[in-house]
C-alpha cells in the first residue's frame, strides 16, 4: 500500500491525501519519474471503496501500511 500525498501528485495534496491499494501498474508510457497506479483508495477502516487509476509521481510514493486512529483521553 501507499500513501498518496502532494509529493506524488497535487491532486492529494491538502486534505485529499488517500491511502491506496496497489493491484497494478499500467503499462501505457508516461514522462520519466511518473506512472500510473491501478487500484484501491481506502477509507479509515483500510476497506477498498472506490477502484482508480492514479498519475504520481514514483520519488513521491509512500510505502507502508495505514494505522489506526489514537484514541485521545
Amino acid at each position: 500500500m501507499v500513501h498518496l500525498t502532494a509529493t506524488a501528485s497535487v491532486q492529494f495534496g491538502g486534505d485529499r491525501t488517500t491511502w491506496f491499494r496497489i493491484i497494478g501498474v499500467d503499462p501505457r508510457p508516461t514522462y520519466p519519474g511518473w506512472i500510473w497506479l491501478v487500484g484501491y483508495a481506502l477509507d479509515d477502516q483500510g476497506t477498498a471503496v472506490l477502484r482508480r487509476e492514479v498519475f504520481v509521481q514514483t520519488a513521491g510514493l509512500i510505502f507502508g501500511t495505514p494505522g489506526k486512529p489514537q484514541r485521545r483521553g
